[in-house]
């Protein structure tokens, strides 16, 4: 059993396992759905597919996310929705639009489908923008600054070139061919993009502890600044290297860029968690000052051991049933 003091901590680190999954799983499909071209039918039926089995699972990690926030930081659930109202419902708009394209494009008439397509791209960029967004605003802790709202901006365009980073990793693995091709190109030029701005944001990062009194905290952002871009900047140059050297020539490595996009969120992500422990919401709410009562979360602790495991089995599954390239998409 553990002990009720560490049930905070346990939540925080199913949180943070959530978001990784999330940003991982549901960031591949925003990434497609950004990178789709809107005149070659073929290559687009071809990224929608490769899609197609797994987008809509992929979102249950959201509702998690949601949800354990919810049960286990309630005050910290209410406190950065009230920050937050207005981005959530642009991010909803933009997954709505989304999903509805997602089948209207296969079902409408020729002539109405290149609209589905806009839907779909323009949905795709609307959610991972406005989750960027979101997440400057909390690590900036809802700071009402010139300073802050520069840094949520940025932290929107970081969280789109990722998306559409991993986005052309998942296309790369999924595909052969001239999309294969395409999807390398869009790979090196968005890890590229995707290196100045992890830079550009850990640097804003410690710029924005400096005048910290914590001493702790403008320390752990100096190392964080320096460590977090050389990790990814080593990830990067493996993956140009294999983009360049070894899918061109070797099939078999089409699955070397994915997993360095995975490494590359794994580290940004430690970065993140790194800093902003033990607060919920940083520089204002402490985890263990805002958690729910030790009875609550030590008797929901076994509902989420029991459901957190399910959505990770059928995740696995369904990744195991649609292995291999892709195949034409039909609603047949």
């Amino acid at each position: 059993m553990i002990d009720s003091m560490y049930l905070p901590h346990v939540y925080w680190g199913l949180l943070a396992l959530s978001i990784f999954i999330y940003a991982v799983l549901d960031g591949y499909d925003l990434g497609v759905g950004m990178l789709m071209p809107l005149r070659d039918k073929a290559d687009k039926d071809k990224m929608v597919a490769s899609i197609g089995p797994f987008w809509d699972a992929n979102e249950t990690w959201l509702v998690l996310i949601v949800g354990l926030l919810f049960i286990a930081f309630p005050k910290a659930h209410s406190f950065a929705l009230s920050y937050l109202y207005l981005p959530v419902f642009v991010m909803l708009i933009g997954l709505i639009l989304r999903g509805i394209a997602f089948d209207f494009r296969v079902k409408a008439p020729e002539h109405q489908r290149m609209a589905w397509d806009y839907a779909f791209k323009i949905g795709s960029a609307i959610a991972a923008l406005s989750q960027g967004y979101m997440i400057g605003r909390y690590v900036t802790g809802f700071e009402e600054s010139v300073f802050a709202y520069a840094f949520a901006v940025l932290s929107s365009y970081g969280v789109a070139i990722a998306y559409c980073f991993i986005g052309a990793a998942w296309l790369i693995l999924k595909t052969e061919g001239a999309l294969q091709k395409r999807a390398i190109v869009w790979a090196q030029y968005s890890s590229r993009a995707l290196f100045f701005g992890i830079a550009a944001i850990c640097w804003f990062s410690f710029m924005l502890y400096t005048d910290s009194a914590a001493e702790k905290m403008s320390n752990q952002m100096l190392f964080i600044s320096i460590l977090v871009p050389s990790l990814c900047l080593f990830l990067f140059i493996r993956c140009e290297y294999n983009l360049t050297r070894k899918i061109g020539h070797d099939d078999a490595a089409c699955w070397k860029p994915f997993v360095n996009a995975i490494l590359v969120f794994l580290v940004c992500m430690i970065g993140l968690a790194y800093t902003i422990f033990p607060y919920i919401i940083p520089g204002k709410m402490l985890l263990v000052e805002v958690a729910s009562a030790p009875e609550s979360l030590a008797f929901l602790l076994v509902g989420a051991s029991v459901v957190i495991p399910l959505i990770l089995l059928y995740t696995a599954f369904t990744y195991w049933v649609f292995r291999g390239k892709v195949r034409d998409l039909s609603y047949e």
